[in-house]
């Protein structure tokens, strides 16, 4: 993770002629950025391979952007189902069905969620499995690590969602399997949350092919079904529930619409007794298949919009990687940034992250401003990184000083985002921005 943002005063002194006038700027600068933001890591395969991981991340929990992809492709077999979760060692694993056929899931691990190594494939001592499908992690409050996981034997027409649990800390070893009672007769792609000292079950029908939803004392049951059918208005055809609570309180579910092609999501704001209608997953839906998201805190960075000062309804938005400052910008997510420590200089400035694609930067190209994936080049990081300086028409306010062509700064000219040396009261009216929460 990178390092807390903050407001370097020695940068900011700098600007100023005397240090008295510094320290009676600096009373009216912007507190420094100190909130972190909770990040969404998304593992799963696509529609192009059953042997590949793709890895996305997102801010606010709609709006994936690509880490890696291919991000990981076992020795052998296949990667379907995969599973995220974030030890105690801080170690991220997935874990993932191997094949169609068989009675094994597989392992990998990763410190940075981006490069994976195989740990092993583990056999499930169970007489005559046949297939042992969509394994996910669920831990307990006790701490227990534990995998639900779909399994059928030889001869049988049904499968049954069973749980395994860790039994050491390196999660190599496993108990045997456990059915949970009252999760049948044919149920797969079972999630399991749990609040308070209930568990709640969401969990595939595989004879009518909705997802239903199931409420246990004890995570092996017995489980009693609380909406079975169409209960929620997600419709049939549809698998692989996943679950996440947003930062509002509200839940969501996102699940693989395999018939039809798409993936998509709904919220529930009252605990999972009505939920809204299902939408299709940005930019993902029709890629994507049976997906987990690990939602974590604590990364740098505060979501914030940028006012223009002389333009006061308008905001600093992208616009076909393009950036300007528009009023009323639709989608609002156009107009919000992560500003995070600089990509260059993460002590004494700051870049800016879109929200909604995520590892795209505001960057110089040509003195103009675009918006554009991070290669990782010592280029790029340099031109998409700025000092935040005491703002050049109001101290109160902000302005951006580029980090490479440390004469200009961020203004708009004819409503477009550039970079310019700024000697005249227009240019810096022009380059005077508010940090605005969204």
């Amino acid at each position: 993770m990178p390092p807390t943002r903050t407001t370097s005063d020695s940068t900011r002194s700098g600007m100023l002629a005397l240090t008295s006038m510094a320290l009676a700027v600096l009373t009216l600068l912007p507190a420094p950025a100190s909130a972190a933001t909770p990040v969404y890591t998304m593992t799963a395969f696509t529609n192009s391979s059953e042997s590949n991981m793709y890895v996305y991340q997102s801010y606010d929990g709609t709006h994936y952007g690509l880490m890696k992809g291919p991000a990981y492709t076992p020795p052998s077999g296949l990667i379907r189902d995969p599973s995220l979760l974030r030890h105690t060692d801080g170690v991220y694993y997935v874990t993932y069905t191997t094949n169609w056929d068989g009675n094994t899931i597989g392992f990998a691990k990763s410190t940075d969620r981006v490069n994976w190594t195989f740990m092993q494939n583990v056999t499930l001592p169970t007489a005559n499995l046949q297939n042992t499908w969509a394994p996910e992690w669920f831990k307990d409050s006790d701490g227990s690590i534990n995998i639900i996981v779909s399994l059928r034997t030889t001869g049988t027409s049904n499968f049954t969602p069973h749980v395994i649990k860790a039994l050491n800390p390196s999660l190599t070893a496993w108990s045997s399997p456990v059915p949970l009672s009252g999760l049948g007769p044919n149920y797969i792609d079972t999630f399991i949350v749990k609040l308070g000292s209930t568990y709640h079950a969401f969990t595939k029908n595989e004879t009518s092919k909705y997802i239903e939803y199931a409420t246990a004392s004890s995570l092996t049951g017995p489980y009693t079904f609380k909406g079975t059918g169409d209960w929620a208005g997600w419709g049939n055809w549809v698998e692989g529930p996943a679950l996440i609570q947003l930062d509002n309180g509200s839940w969501r579910i996102l699940f693989d619409g395999y018939s039809s092609g798409k993936y998509y999501y709904s919220d529930s704001a009252n605990t999972f007794a009505s939920w809204s209608a299902r939408k299709e997953l940005p930019s993902l839906t029709g890629f994507v298949r049976h997906l987990t998201v690990l939602k974590e805190t604590g990364q740098a960075g505060d979501i914030r919009r940028l006012q223009s000062f002389n333009f006061p309804d308008r905001y600093a938005r992208h616009y076909n990687y393009q950036a300007r400052i528009d009023p009323n910008v639709s989608p609002a997510e156009d107009s919000r940034f992560r500003i995070v420590p600089g990509l260059a200089d993460g002590n004494s400035a700051v870049s800016f992250e879109s929200v909604n694609l995520p590892g795209y930067f505001l960057r110089h190209s040509n003195y103009v401003l675009v918006l554009a994936r991070n290669d990782g080049t010592d280029q790029f990081k340099q031109d998409a990184t700025f000092r935040d300086v005491a703002g050049l028409a109001n101290p109160a306010w902000t302005s951006y000083q580029s980090y490479n062509v440390p004469g200009s700064y961020i203004r708009h000219s004819n409503y477009t985002l550039r970079i310019d040396p700024i000697n005249s009261s227009t240019g810096q009216s022009d380059a005077t921005f508010k940090e605005v929460s969204p």
